[in-house]
C-alpha cells in the first residue's frame, strides 16, 4: 500500500489545472482591478464628482471628510465597485450572447449538414428487406 506524503499530495494540487486556472484569474483579475481603479479615479471621479468637490471646497475625494470620517475615500471605492461589477455584467453578457450564436450556428451547420451515407443506406436495407418479407409472407 502506498503512502502519500504531504509534500507528494501538494504536487498532486498544484499539477491540477483548476489551480493553474485560479492563479491565472486572479492575476488578470489583480490587473484588470488596477486597471478599473485608475479608471475610476481619474478619469470617472474627476468628471463626476469635480462640481460636487468644488461646492463643498474640497480639492481632492481624500480629504473629504466629516469630523475625521473621510467617506470621500468610501465614496471613491462605491464608485469602484460598481464600475468593476458594470463591467463584469458587460463581459458576461456579451460572453453569454457569444456563445448562444455559436450554439445557433452549430445547430444550423448540423441541420445543413448531409445525412451520413452508413446510416442511409442502413436505411434502404432495412426498407428493402422489409418489402422482401412482406412480398415473401404474401
Amino acid at each position: 500500500m502506498a503512502r502519500s506524503t504531504f509534500l507528494g499530495d501538494f504536487q498532486k494540487f498544484l499539477m491540477q489545472g483548476n489551480v493553474i486556472d485560479l492563479a491565472v484569474a486572479v492575476i488578470i483579475g489583480g490587473a484588470f482591478g488596477k486597471i478599473v481603479t485608475s479608471f475610476v479615479e481619474d478619469i470617472v471621479t474627476p468628471l463626476i464628482l469635480n462640481p460636487a468637490l468644488k461646492a463643498a471646497q474640497v480639492d481632492s475625494l481624500q480629504n473629504l471628510s466629516y469630523e475625521g470620517i473621510k467617506y470621500g475615500v468610501f465614496l471613491a471605492s462605491i464608485l469602484n465597485f460598481l464600475v468593476i461589477a458594470f463591467s463584469i455584467f458587460v463581459m458576461i453578457r456579451a460572453f453569454e450572447k457569444a456563445k448562444r450564436q455559436f450554439v445557433r450556428q452549430e445547430a444550423i451547420e448540423e441541420a445543413a449538414a448531409p445525412p451520413d451515407p452508413v446510416l442511409t443506406s442502413q436505411g434502404r436495407l432495412t426498407d428493402a428487406i422489409d418489402r422482401l418479407t412482406a412480398t415473401m409472407s404474401r
